[in-house]
């Protein structure tokens, strides 16, 4: 059952950030949530978390996270991700272009009581920063 909970909680995330709804952050991180990578100027728990949101929601309006593939066990979801939005405001000092962007990403996150309590993740910032002009292509 608590696999079954886990990934509801997962998707329930999905779906909030595809929806702009990030009131769903307090709903699926524990209070006392440790990112173990964490974005530049993220805070700690839950708050982290909804300002990374904001941040990426701010950058990418139309901000969307697609699944591509899911592992998991009763205590853990891993999740291979792609984003993809419209670059409309600022990314890592970059200003918005309006050029789309996609990226690819991974995410391990442990649960208890079907709340994320741990995390551990990668988004490739690089192909990002590429898409929009920030580095030459690679």
């Amino acid at each position: 059952m608590a696999r079954d909970e886990n990934i509801a909680a997962q998707e329930k995330l999905g779906e909030g950030i595809n929806a702009g709804n990030l009131d769903v952050i307090h709903e699926v991180f524990a209070p006392d949530v440790v990112d173990h990578d964490p974005a530049p100027d993220q805070g700690p728990g839950p708050d982290g978390f909804r300002h990374f949101f904001e941040t990426m929601t701010t950058a990418f309006p139309d901000l969307q996270v697609t699944v591509d593939h899911l592992v998991a066990d009763d205590e853990n979801v891993c999740i291979a991700y792609q984003i993809s939005g419209t670059h409309n405001g600022e990314f890592l000092g970059v200003a918005g272009t309006g050029k789309p962007v996609q990226a690819r990403a991974v995410q391990i996150a442990r649960f208890r009581d079907g709340q994320i309590v741990e995390r551990w993740g990668s988004t490739d910032a690089l192909t990002i920063l590429q898409q929009v002009g920030a580095t030459p292509a690679g």
